[in-house]
């Protein structure tokens, strides 16, 4: 099927994009002073919303803030954000800007709370719309999956709490040579995640989901026990970004799952969770670029 397709050996725009997220953690570092007095200032009262991939960067972001002491701060999927809540700024991230949840999103807020937004897009509809902009169209995409844009929006977010980016590129690097070993042979793959890190197991399920039509999931890492802890078995894999308990890794060990986790910082440990879920669609005879069911950018009717 693989060798029919062509798909077994062709370079993806997701392999590229993937591997260029070092430079792009780079570029994010060198722009981030030029925009950092838009960003949400300290005790600040914030939501953070997004679509997809948008949302669970927005997740991490909204949870790390808080746990820096910088201000009350909530996560919404633009669709079902809370318009009874008062809020000193709306952060929406879209890498395309077109997003139509959060365009209507922005256009009911607009001129009523302020809003920034973080896209990929100069001249998008959402720049009309927001009170500020931050355009990063230095890590856009050409893949419909996302990948570097979704990291490099976060590493924005994140040097505001001193991450930096440039330091971490070079643990993005060791993600990229880190040999994938038997894990994409695995029939079923579990990500679990704590505090920030949630957000990027959810990501992380999403990606293996959408560029390979492989089913995964992801939840908070204690929570895997409430239940999921039924579906480990020998030839599935547990993957945990950041630390987790001990007891949970043992529940785990018992079950004969494959147990993944790494000293890398969990963002960097993304990008090996990204380049399973390209390898998984080349096994599969999948092209992530164009996932099936699914375009660049979702706008609604």
């Amino acid at each position: 099927m693989n060798s029919a397709n062509g798909l077994h050996e062709k370079q993806f725009h997701a392999d590229r994009e993937i591997a260029s997220q070092p430079e792009i953690w780079r570029k994010t570092a060198d722009f981030a002073p030029s925009v950092s007095h838009l960003l949400p200032l300290p005790g600040e009262r914030i939501a953070v919303v997004g679509c997809g991939s948008s949302w669970f960067m927005s997740q991490a972001y909204a949870s790390l803030r808080e746990a820096a002491g910088q201000g009350e701060s909530h996560s919404f999927t633009a669709s079902e954000y809370i318009y009874t809540r008062n809020y000193d700024r709306v952060v929406a991230i879209t890498r395309s800007g077109t997003t139509s949840e959060t365009i209507e999103l922005l256009g009911n807020l607009r001129g009523k709370v302020a809003t920034v937004v973080l896209t990929a897009v100069p001249g998008s509809p959402v720049t009309e719309l927001a009170s500020h902009s931050i355009v990063m169209d230095f890590a856009d995409e050409e893949s419909v999956v996302q990948t570097r844009w979704a990291t490099a929006a976060l590493g924005l977010l994140r040097t505001q709490f001193g991450t930096d980016l440039k330091e971490l590129s070079k643990q993005a690097e060791i993600a990229l040579a880190e040999d994938l070993g038997d894990l994409p042979q695995m029939d079923e793959i579990t990500y679990v995640g704590t505090g920030w890190t949630i957000g990027l197991a959810q990501e992380a399920a999403l990606k293996t989901r959408e560029s390979a039509q492989f089913w995964a999931e992801a939840y908070p890492a204690m929570d895997y026990r409430h239940g999921p802890l039924s579906i480990s078995q020998p030839g599935r894999a547990v993957w945990a970004f950041g630390e987790v308990e001990q007891a949970l890794i043992a529940d785990i060990a018992q079950t004969g799952a494959t147990f993944e986790s790494s000293t890398l910082d969990p963002m960097a440990h993304l990008i090996k969770a990204q380049r399973l879920a390209i390898a998984l669609a080349r096994i599969r005879g999948m092209n992530p670029d164009h996932p099936r069911n699914l375009s660049r950018s979702i706008i609604l009717n």
